[in-house]
This record gives structure tokens, C-alpha cells and sequence, in this order.
């Protein structure tokens, strides 16, 4: 899939610069030309010449380089590759994009390019969640940037949490996904899958019997079709797929927050089993057993995103696919739902314990759209969602 690709790589200064160099090789395995551009403080942490012995080809590392910019120029350089990443990029890279600015090599290539380019993002916990950088986050998202990660991990600097570049391999995953020409290509999709954890105490919360299996696979057949996905999870059992934005929450409050940073988008295909209600006020220290009796728990109702997004004024997507968990009455309720919610497909399934769906690897749904329902066979959870993958290809394809 990605043999004669040309990739332009942008090593960018940080401690994860030396996972750059098995990204090199791992691209050189599947015969992709790579052409690397080593910025001053990637060069802090890896060499020119390990680079290009593994690159098999010249570093470019300045702007003003006479010869460089009489054989080929920077214009030239930035326009050659069918895709240029930037690995890893950090904090200062990503504000350079997202205000474009074009004071080094890298910058400018970056500014001066029409190719698609795809971003690593690596930094300190700290940085990745500072509002500049949130910021600077959603404003690449909207000029169309790809990210890949970044994962949460322990980092060089002791601390944990989100800001660990992605494995080598999970990058090259998000690359194929990025060059892949399906029929999704270009279209931007959110897909919303886990639980919520809605807190009662620092110990104890609200929650749905959730694994985000379902979901997960839904997006990674959107990616496998070429869509940039924009995956928002709840804290689920099975781990987030790959080439996709990923943003993870907590609550249904952070969910339904992430949900309208990452507008305007395609489609959204709301999988996430989300709190109904939360705690009007969870208690700061854990609830402690009284003599008293059972404490009194006052619950608040937590916002409606399936009917949010199908309702925005401002950009509501152009498909809005919703899921329905029903124990009685499927059909009944599900049809209730898309016209209570204004959703425009809905795709339920029975959850009751006889069937063991819920958590399982299997699923059955039935789909209800506008001219009415479609029961689908039960089968493995990735098939149902290539199935339901290729449905929204055909539904967002020009029509003729």
C-alpha cells in the first residue's frame, strides 16, 4: 500500500526524536522513500547522519542553503512528497503552524506547502493541556491537519498522562490511513464510543456497562475507507484505534465539550453509552457509612449530545447516526428516539442479559432511517461496523 510513497519527514526537538529513527526504517521496510528535515533542536537529540544513513538520502536542516536552494528550494521540497509528517511535533511546532509562522526550515516548508501533512504530537503533559496549546489543537484540526496521538504514558520528565508520541508503528498506521484513496478520503467523521464516568464521590461514579468495542471498530473501518476521524472515548476496556484525533474524557459535560471543538465535521456516529444523569453536586471527601442511614443522592440531568449535534443551528453534520441500548420493545423505541432526538439514522440493538451483546464480540442492530428499518444478522462487532462504515460512505458520496 504505501510502496513509492514519498514521505517528508519533520524531526522536530524532543526526547521522542530517537523513535524517529525506527519510523524511518519501518517506512524504508514497506518502500517508501522518506526525505528527512532535521530541525536545529531535533538535532539535539538525534544526528544528521544516523538520519541519513537510515533515510538513505541528504538532511536538510537550513533555509539559507545556497545549494540546496538553487537545486531544488524549499517551495520545491515542500511540494514533492505525497505526504509530509511532522515527528515528533512539539508544543513550538504546532503554534508555528497554527499561526503561521515561517522563521526556519521546517516552518516554511510547512506554510509554504499544499500537500497533506499528518503531525506526532509530543510534549509534557503540562503543554499538551495548557489552553494555548488546546487551542492551537482545534485550529490545525480546522485547517485540516491529521493527527496521530499523542498516547498517554510516562514521559522523560517523570510525569504521566497524555503527550507520549505514538509508537513508530502507530504511525505508520495513521499514514496509510492518511494516503489511503477509499471513498471516505477528505471527509471528517466524530465518532463518540466508551462510557461516562459521572463522579458521586473522589472513590465512587455513575457509569454504563460499556467496553467502547463497538465504537472502536466503528472508527477504525471509517479510517480503513479514508476518513480523518476524530475519536472521542470515555474511559473504555478496549484500547483506542489507531490513526485517529483522539480525545479522551470523563464526564458527559468534557464529552459533549470535545464533541463541539471538533465541529464542523461530515458526520458524527454517536456510539458512546453516555450517562443519562450525574450528581448535582459530588461530594469532595468519600461518603462515609453513618448511623444515621443511607446518604441522600441528588441527581442533575446531563446534556442530550446525540440530540445537540442534530440539532446545532451554527454546523450540524450532515449525518447524524445515533445508538440505541434497549432491553424491550427495539423497533418501538428506537424509531421514538430518531424522531425525539432529530437524528437521521439510529442503530440499536437488544442489550437485555440473554443476549450478551453488552461487553461481548458479537452484535446484532437494527437500523431505522427515514424510509424505515433494516434488521442486520447477528455477527462479529468489526463487521457490523465496515457494514455500517460503507453505508455512510454511500450516503455522504456526490450525487450524480
Amino acid at each position: 500500500m504505501l510502496a513509492s510513497k514519498r514521505i517528508l519527514l519533520i524531526i522536530g526537538g524532543g526526547i521522542a526524536a530517537f523513535k524517529t529513527l525506527d519510523l524511518i526504517r519501518r517506512l524504508g521496510e514497506r518502500g517508501v522513500t522518506v526525505t528527512p528535515v532535521l530541525t536545529h533542536a531535533g538535532a539535539e537529540f538525534v544526528t544528521p547522519l544516523s538520519v541519513s544513513a537510515l533515510a538513505g538520502r541528504k538532511v536538510f536542516t537550513d533555509l539559507f542553503d545556497l545549494t540546496d536552494e538553487a537545486e531544488m528550494g524549499h517551495i520545491e521540497l515542500s511540494r514533492s512528497a505525497d505526504l509530509i509528517v511532522v515527528a515528533p511535533a512539539t508544543a513550538d511546532l504546532m503554534a508555528k503552524m497554527a499561526q503561521g509562522q515561517a522563521d526556519d526550515l521546517a516552518s516554511t516548508l510547512l506554510l509554504a506547502t499544499d500537500t497533506p501533512v499528518l503531525i506526532a504530537p509530543a510534549m509534557n503533559v503540562r503543554m499538551w493541556q495548557h489552553p494555548a496549546t488546546q487551542r492551537n489543537i482545534a485550529t490545525l484540526q480546522g485547517d485540516g491537519i491529521i493527527f496521530a496521538g499523542p498516547n498517554d504514558g510516562d514521559m522523560a520528565c517523570g510525569e504521566h498522562g497524555p503527550g507520549r508520541m505514538a509508537e513508530p508503528l502507530e504511525i505508520v498506521a495513521a499514514i496509510e490511513a492518511a494516503l489511503a484513496d477509499g471513498p471516505l478520503k477528505s471527509r471528517r467523521i466524530l465518532v463518540t464510543s466508551g462510557p461516562t464516568h459521572e463522579p458521586i464521590d473522589p472513590v465512587r461514579y455513575i457509569a454504563n456497562r460499556s467496553s467502547g468495542a463497538q465504537g472502536t471498530a466503528i472508527a477504525r473501518a471509517l479510517t480503513a475507507l479514508g476518513a480523518d476521524v476524530v475519536f472521542v472515548t470515555g474511559p473504555a476496556d478496549v484500547p483506542p484505534p489507531e490513526g485517529v484525533v483522539l480525545h479522551r474524557v470523563e464526564t458527559a459535560r468534557e464529552m459533549l465539550a470535545a464533541c463541539e471543538v471538533a465541529l464542523p465535521v461530515d458526520a458524527a456516529i454517536c456510539a458512546a453509552a453516555v450517562a443519562d444523569w450525574r450528581m448535582a453536586s459530588a461530594a469532595s471527601s468519600k461518603l462515609k457509612k453513618t448511623a444515621g442511614g443511607l446518604p441522600q443522592l441528588e441527581f442533575a440531568e446531563n446534556p442530550d449530545i446525540l440530540a445537540t449535534l442534530s440539532q446545532h443551528t451554527q454546523n450540524r453534520p450532515g449525518l447524524v447516526i445515533g445508538f440505541a441500548a434497549e432491553t424491550d420493545d427495539l423497533e418501538a423505541n428506537a424509531v421514538a428516539k430518531r424522531l425525539r432526538k432529530g437524528c437521521d439514522w439510529i442503530v440499536a440493538n437488544d442489550v437485555s442479559e440473554a443476549t450478551g451483546i453488552m461487553g461481548g464480540s458479537e452484535n446484532a442492530v437494527l437500523l431505522v432511517t427515514d424510509t424505515g428499518t433494516e434488521a442486520w444478522p447477528r455477527m462479529a462487532k468489526d463487521r457490523v461496523a465496515a457494514r455500517l462504515a460503507q453505508r455512510i460512505a454511500d450516503a455522504l458520496a456526490p450525487k450524480v
